[in-house]
């Protein structure tokens, strides 16, 4: 697994350009040992995926605990599309979505291809 390829949270979020753990105020998602209140995070470490797009058990509308009320209330505040980012991770494969977030420069929403 590469740095960048690392650096994608469980649940689809880019924590290699999130102005925190750049900062070096947040582990991100998978050193983040404070984070077991995470249950996308407990789910996927349980399963040994690295995000929910390796998930083949739900949609990811239909998952619980993607979809809690903490998730709903995390995006938005965070204004982020975990959904859209686990998509894209899985049309393109999780290095080419790392690539394309560095690149942009984001980190809560995956890049509007046209």
């Amino acid at each position: 697994m590469t740095e960048k390829e690392f650096n994608v949270a469980a649940c689809g979020l880019y924590c290699g350009t999130c102005r925190r753990f750049l900062n070096g105020k947040c582990p991100g998602c998978a050193n983040n040992d404070k984070a077991s209140w995470c249950s996308v995070r407990n789910c996927c470490k349980e399963h040994g995926w690295m995000s929910c797009a390796e998930c083949n058990l739900m949609p990811i509308e239909r998952c619980p605990k993607f979809n809690a009320f903490i998730s709903k209330v995390f995006g938005f505040v965070f204004r982020s599309d975990r959904g859209a980012c686990i998509r894209r991770i899985r049309e393109i494969g999780v290095e080419n979505f790392a690539k394309e977030m560095t690149e942009s420069g984001n980190y809560n929403r995956p890049v509007k291809k046209h």
